[in-house]
């Protein structure tokens, strides 16, 4: 019996995803929390297959553009991304100093609540959207990159891409990031275009 086509994962494309905190909450914006997602993310990237092609962290929310080598796909790695941030970001709340700590607990309770969970915290809204570009798209690629890469200079934080310490513009313009990314060659990607 022939295998659905639906069914298998495409290993020449990957996902743009978006993770929101509840409410927009603006937690990232102490640097143990910014911690957190790149130690995590690396973490994923040296054990569960996690392959990251760009991202970017804001205040509220996280981009990524990636894919994986994890039989469950995706989806796994983002259930499992979830909760451990979750539970490292709470466990950083109790030793951090923080006037909104309260506030921000509410919303992580009446988020859970609201969803009727089973965790009494929820830091991530439960959708991401995710969007699959294929890597013989490499004009739709190369937008999604430079939109990531853009969030912080829209938002007047930096002047330039590159300068934003928590995004993958850093390695994209030859510098180390927080991050060990697989930076997406455009030219090969081209090249793909070309192949029958």
């Amino acid at each position: 019996m022939e295998e659905k086509k639906e069914n298998r994962v495409d290993p020449k494309a990957c996902s743009y995803i978006t993770f929101n905190t509840v409410d927009w909450v603006d937690i990232f914006i102490r640097p143990v929390y910014k911690q957190i997602i790149t130690d995590v993310l690396n973490s994923f990237i040296v054990s569960k297959g996690l392959i990251v092609h760009a991202w970017c962290l804001m205040t509220n929310h996280l981009h990524l553009l990636a894919r994986c080598d994890d039989p469950g796909g995706l989806a796994h790695i983002e259930k499992e991304f979830k909760k451990i941030t979750t539970n490292k970001i709470l466990e950083a709340m109790d030793t951090e100093t923080d006037l909104r700590k309260s506030w921000m607990l509410e919303r992580f309770e009446h988020c859970s609540q609201s969803l009727k969970r089973l965790e009494k915290f929820c830091v991530w809204q439960s959708c991401t959207n995710p969007s699959c570009i294929h890597f013989r798209e490499p004009f739709r690629l190369k937008e999604k990159v430079l939109h990531i890469h853009e969030n912080p200079v829209r938002d007047k934080i930096v002047d330039l891409p590159e300068d934003y310490l928590y995004s993958s513009a850093r390695d994209y313009a030859g510098v180390k990031g927080l991050v060990r990314i697989t930076a997406i060659d455009f030219n090969e990607v081209l090249k793909l275009m070309i192949k029958p």
